[in-house]
């Protein structure tokens, strides 16, 4: 990923902030562990994702690099300390968090550096999160949606599928100091103005450094697309988007203490509930609980 693409989105922070959907309550749920009293967003951009936690953890803190972005994010949460930092420099002392959350920024950072600075930052047996929240691509006509590209050649759902796959992997670095990962998605509907959906999609890095000509005319064909959805309300042309949270959690590993010359393991807060070895993945539609019926698991990768 280039400089110039994780930096783009700060250039319509604002339009960011109003037509970025927000993740699926339940997903939140799924990520914050119980009783969290530090909250960490990191690379939180204008607080989409920011504003969700807020009310789940006793204090949410928000570090973000993009001072544009920073002054959305401040300007929407007067409430949320906002700090200047990115994964791989996090201003904060060592232990200080029982959950570091990472919205649709994870494919951003240096993962040998961010994944150390992450487990510096967290307390023993925290919870390192990892969202990302967008259309569901499992659909053929909203996989078109994606407007950059060649007008003979739409994306399929399964080319949309696979790019997702990739783009929403997690992979930790040799001896990260995590335990085992669980995955769960959430579906929902997202009911949007036309004009809002465009915009949008308009906010996606690859379509704002994309060239003038390719972004209007991709544009250009997500407008027919979508028009072809929509339906009439209030006077506006509005569509009901398929909508999925994807999520990735990890608890960070006791450190090991030196006393009377042996290494001990600390006590953990809580249950040890997952196991190294284990890999469980739960997908859910709204309303629907992790595990119940319609849910799919998956194995290890």
């Amino acid at each position: 990923m280039t400089e110039e693409s994780a930096t783009s989105f700060g250039s319509m922070a604002g339009i960011y902030d109003r037509v970025r959907p927000g993740p699926a309550p339940a997903a939140v749920d799924w990520l914050v562990p119980p009783d969290c009293a530090v909250a960490v967003d990191l690379a939180a951009g204008t607080g989409l994702f920011t504003r969700a936690l807020e009310g789940r953890a006793e204090q949410v803190v928000a570090v973000e690099p993009d001072d544009r972005m920073r002054r959305v994010l401040a300007a929407r949460s007067p409430g949320v300390p906002v700090l200047d930092g990115r994964a791989e420099d996090i201003p904060l002392p060592d232990a200080r968090a029982d959950a570091v959350l990472v919205s649709h920024a994870w494919h951003w950072f240096d993962l040998e550096r961010a994944v150390k600075e992450i487990a510096r930052v967290l307390a023993d047996d925290g919870t390192l999160g990892v969202l990302w929240t967008s259309r569901d691509r499992g659909k053929e006509w909203v996989a078109g949606l994606d407007v950059i590209g060649s007008p003979d050649e739409p994306r399929t759902k399964d080319q949309a599928m696979e790019r997702l796959s990739r783009q929403h992997a997690v992979a930790m670095p040799d001896g990260a100091a995590f335990g085992a990962a669980e995955t769960a998605s959430f579906g929902f509907e997202r009911i949007m103005t036309v004009d809002d959906a465009l915009d949008w999609l308009a906010t996606a890095s690859q379509v704002i450094t994309a060239d003038l000509a390719d972004r209007a005319a991709g544009l250009a064909r997500a407008r027919e697309a979508l028009k072809g959805r929509a339906f009439l309300a209030g006077g506006t042309e509005q569509v009901s988007m398929p909508m999925r949270s994807w999520c990735w959690r990890a608890r960070r590993l006791p450190r090991l203490q030196l006393s009377g010359g042996r290494a001990l393991i600390c006590r953990s807060r809580g249950p040890g509930r997952w196991r190294r070895e284990s890999h469980l993945h739960v997908e859910a539609s709204a309303g629907q609980k992790p595990g119940s019926e319609g849910g799919a698991m998956g194995g290890c990768d």
